[in-house]
């Protein structure tokens, strides 16, 4: 069974940083796409950043220039460094990966940032 677990969320002030990491139970590359949503109260769950096929990046347009998706092959994870915080970043981070067609999320973690 395949398990994404998220950790590194939390509390921030606004401009500050965080980083998530998402440790996979299966090789990272063997999915064909991994990455972060998110998810506000009241809001649907939107895109944060993820790696698509053939590795191809893809950010939420509201996290551009201020997320950064990396992999880390040693940990076999997934990480969220999340830079210049604000407040309407709040929300349930998840990672969400599709292997084989199929579709797997973690359980999700909470970043609060307060302003």
């Amino acid at each position: 069974q395949v398990q994404l677990v998220e950790s590194g969320g939390g509390l921030a002030q606004a401009g500050e940083s965080l980083r998530l990491s998402c440790a996979v139970s299966e090789d990272i590359f063997s999915f064909q796409v991994i990455g972060w949503h998110r998810q506000a109260p009241g809001n649907p769950r939107e895109l944060v950043a993820r790696f698509g096929r053939g590795g191809k990046v893809e950010y939420g347009d509201s996290v551009k220039g201020r997320f950064t998706i990396s992999r880390d092959t040693a940990k076999n994870s997934v990480d969220l460094q999340m830079t210049s915080l604000k407040s309407e970043d709040t929300a349930v981070y998840y990672c969400q990966g599709i292997q084989w067609y199929v579709e797997h999320w973690g359980q999700g973690i909470q970043v609060t940032v307060s302003s």
